[in-house]
């Protein structure tokens, strides 16, 4: 198919499920071909990739369409693509050595007074971008550290936190806590690209994107370090970046003259197993029983980081303990999470043979901070919604109160859960009272709260059937998180696993998790397997205004952009109802 006839397409048309599959294979092979360290393979394919009008398509579709900031414009303006611009665009598209700046933002940065610099490409660099994204992420998915887990696809915040625990569960240890300082904003741009060993074209557009420069207002500054937040690449370009430091750590454990208690000198593979560094994103930590080797290893890491052109935050790098009092620290915070040992039991701090201490619990907690700042964001919503009914008040505080509490489901959270119940119904009581000052007590919460089975005090509406209930953070279940395994990658083509996975991760909604196991883990339209970072969609069999019911059995999960085509369709009354039968043309 050439050029002009494939500029004949509409997008409506496209065959998706033929665009992802093809682009899929070709990123299943350079996985396979970066682990067997073939170079020239990689780069072979990659520029294949590069060149597809499949992959073009698909990344045009990401920024335009999947992404949430897709309305976010650059320095001209572009806010979104019609159809046809998009078909347009897909004949542009091409590496080259040239970018222009990206538009400079300020976001706060939360719980804090302090704001982060981002820097938004127009949506022509964020597509290319998206293209070379395409292309690189699984040449170093298959490079990667085990223990990093930021800005990775199918890898969250909770599988550091289960690394952390199996890392400290059975035995006290020191913690290095650290955050680099301006990661994205100090990187060094030769030592990035050195690093990045890839062919000269595409070094060349890398290296356009992190000269390009940014507009802030109407002046043009230079970037001479670092890489532009808010770029499709740069989490990447920073993690590659980043790359490196668990493996230097172990190299130098490895050549060590480390012993055990009783005097026994280690193995190597003892002396790697003893320490651990788990890192997400510009965050780490670094856990080892001896306070020394962590002092030594702090120096090791901040070496290795000015090689780089970076370098640990004083505020943020503690050295704490997990059990004891340390420069008055004990336990430490990281990802929102509080990490802490308890001694438990009339034995303790006995000790067995082998040196493990008895007498010990491992607790992981939301943090202080979180909650209280969980709490402030959900008073502030009571406080803007003073004069509102009561059905607009519970719609709005129920995704913040699911959505935290899904985030903390997955460690020891039913007191926490428990004590923000208590706390947010007193909010919500000063809140019922202000509405009714010449009412008394008993009115008031007749009116707001009712009795359901055993519990009497539901914040709902009215209604008898299907009225409008407050969630509570204690409705919560507990379910423990299962870490992902070692090096798998979604680039692997393990799709049972990785779909099995989706359905059980904490901040899945427990409708969608239910659907996707009823669906396999496919979308219901295209019937391709959902994968990580994909936007998922709840949609109504039948649609609400052709008398479809709310309920789970009316319900189908769709990718966002499926969801677009099929509403779109679905008025006009042409939809077809086995969309899994189709076949890729």
């Amino acid at each position: 198919m050439n050029t002009i006839e494939k500029s004949m397409y509409e997008w409506k048309s496209i065959n998706w499920r033929k665009v992802e599959r093809c682009i899929f294979k070709l990123q299943k092979r350079i996985f396979k071909a970066s682990q067997q360290g073939n170079v020239k393979l990689v780069h072979k394919l990659q520029r294949l990739l590069l060149k597809s009008w499949n992959a073009k398509l698909l990344a045009i579709r990401r920024v335009s369409q999947d992404n949430l900031g897709k309305k976010t414009a650059g320095i001209d303006g572009v806010k979104n693509l019609t159809p046809k611009q998009r078909m347009a665009l897909v004949n542009k598209l091409k590496l080259g050595n040239k970018s222009q700046p990206t538009r400079r933002v300020w976001i706060p940065k939360p719980n804090t007074e302090e704001k982060r610099p981002l820097g938004i490409p127009n949506m022509y660099e964020r597509a290319l971008q998206a293209l070379v994204k395409l292309a690189l992420e699984p040449e170093w998915e298959a490079i990667f550290e085990p223990n990093s887990y930021g800005f990775r696809p199918a890898r969250s915040a909770h599988d550091a936190i289960e690394a952390i625990y199996s890392s400290i569960n059975k035995k006290p240890k020191y913690v290095l806590d650290a955050d680099i300082s301006k990661c994205f904003d100090k990187i060094n741009h030769q030592k990035l690209l050195a690093k990045l060993q890839t062919y000269p074209m595409l070094r060349r557009q890398i290296k356009a994107w992190l000269k390009c420069g940014v507009m802030d207002g109407k002046d043009l500054f230079p970037t001479d370090e670092g890489t532009p937040q808010g770029g499709v690449i740069s989490p990447l370009l920073a993690n590659i970046a980043l790359h490196g430091m668990e493996e230097h750590i172990l190299h130098y454990a490895s050549e060590q003259k480390w012993r055990y208690p009783n005097g026994v000198s280690m193995s190597k593979r003892d002396k790697k197993q003893s320490i651990s560094l788990i890192r997400y994103a510009d965050d780490f930590v670094l856990i080892h029983e001896n306070l020394e080797i962590v002092q030594d290893c702090q120096r090791i890491i901040e070496k290795w980081l000015g090689e780089m052109g970076l370098e640990l935050k004083p505020c943020k790098t503690k050295i704490s303990h997990t059990l004891n009092t340390h420069d008055g620290n004990v336990g430490f915070d990281f990802l929102g999470f509080n990490i802490r040992q308890y001694k438990v039991g009339k034995h303790q701090g006995a000790k067995s043979i082998q040196g493990t201490r008895l007498g010990i619990k491992t607790l992981i907690k939301p943090s202080a901070d979180q909650v209280k700042a969980h709490l402030r964001k959900l008073g502030e919503v009571v406080d803007s919604h003073k004069t509102a009914p009561q059905s607009v008040l519970i719609k709005r505080l129920n995704p913040i109160i699911r959505g935290w509490s899904n985030y903390y489901s997955s460690v020891v959270s039913s007191e926490t859960f428990a004590n923000c119940d208590k706390y947010f119904f007193e909010k919500l009581k000063r809140w019922a009272y202000r509405r009714h000052p010449m009412k008394n007590g008993t009115w008031i919460i007749n009116k707001y709260w009712h009795t359901k089975g055993d519990d009497n005090w539901i914040f709902s509406t009215r209604e008898r059937e299907n009225p409008f209930k407050l969630a509570k953070h204690r409705d919560t279940k507990i379910i423990r998180f299962v870490k992902v395994k070692g090096n798998k990658s979604p680039y692997d083509g393990d799709l049972t696993y990785w779909s099995s996975r989706m359905g059980k991760h904490p901040e899945m909604p427990a409708e969608k998790a239910y659907l996707l196991k009823k669906q396999k883990g496919r979308c219901a339209y295209c019937g391709l397997t959902f994968q990580d970072g994909e936007l998922i969609e709840t949609d109504h069999i039948i649609p609400k205004y052709k008398g479809g019911k709310n309920n789970r059995e009316n319900k189908q999960l769709l990718h966002r952009h499926c969801h677009d085509t099929k509403t779109a369709i679905d008025k006009t009354g042409t939809y077809d109802k086995e969309p899994l039968e189709r076949e890729a043309v």
